[in-house]
């Protein structure tokens, strides 16, 4: 799966997966490429950011005692809202439902642009990889996982207003001065039955690029990931399309990443 894995205390890559727009299948992406990563021996963190911690419920992440303010305010170390996931080299900081202040909380912070970054720094000398699961929102937050992020990957449904989503998204990045080389877009959620679907799939409007190859489907499996409180790959067969596509995804993601 691409180019060895990286060794500890080299510099940690940060990959964030967002959108501004829910039900895209932003969460599941977070969870099954940490998955792949580890599986490839990248030892990998997923900092599940959103309140509705659907990323901590898919990877058995209890929240830690330690309050994530008093975290922000230096007071705890970071490094005790870790908890061990069921799968070898692959961790979680599970959210809890104080971070529907958490966009609060980060702007008491100086640099305000810089207090996510800073808290990730300390895990280069456990982690080749960080994986933000970030909620849809432009925020503060958000603009704190685009500075730290090292890519963000943007999964896109093959519609219409999905593609407007992320147009806007670009908007956002050139107007604040983020750079937009940092974005990749990738198809989510698409189903070749669909018209527009397909049409958007074959003809790939100039939006969308540079844009990653793979194409998640729609998938049932996906579906069952809340069931099985799993990763695809931990439950679905070697055939399922999802898996394919997920781990895939993997190995283009490590390679825009150099990993």
């Amino acid at each position: 799966m691409g180019s060895p894995p990286k060794k500890l205390g080299e510099s940690m890559k940060t990959l964030a997966i967002y959108n501004v727009k829910g039900g895209v299948g932003k969460t599941a992406a977070s969870v099954n490429l940490a998955y792949f990563a580890a599986a490839s021996g990248v030892k990998t963190l997923v900092w599940d950011l959103d309140s509705q911690a659907a990323a901590s419920w898919y990877l058995h992440g209890e929240p830690a005692e330690a309050k994530t303010k008093k975290v922000l305010a230096g007071e705890t170390p970071v490094g005790r809202l870790v908890k061990r996931t069921p799968y070898e080299k692959l961790d979680v900081i599970p959210a809890d439902f104080s971070y529907r202040y958490l966009d609060i909380m980060l702007k008491k912070v100086e640099p305000p642009r810089e207090a996510l970054r800073r808290l990730l720094k300390p895990f280069s000398e456990t982690y080749a990889l960080a994986v933000l699961d970030c909620p849809p929102s432009l925020s503060h937050l958000a603009d704190n996982v685009f500075t730290a992020a090292d890519l963000v990957l943007v999964p896109v449904v093959p519609t219409w207003l999905s593609l407007r989503a992320y147009e806007q998204l670009r908007d956002h990045f050139k107007a604040e001065g983020f750079p937009v080389k940092k974005l990749r877009p990738f198809y989510s959620m698409a189903d070749r039955r669909r018209g527009l679907h397909r049409e958007l799939l074959e003809t790939p409007p100039e939006l969308m690029q540079p844009r990653m190859e793979s194409v998640v489907p729609y998938s049932s499996s996906v579906e069952r990931m809340g069931e099985r409180r799993a990763p695809v790959a931990a439950f679905a067969g070697s055939d399922d399309a999802a898996l394919i596509a997920y781990a895939e995804l993997w190995i283009e993601t490590g390679k825009v990443l150099g990993m």
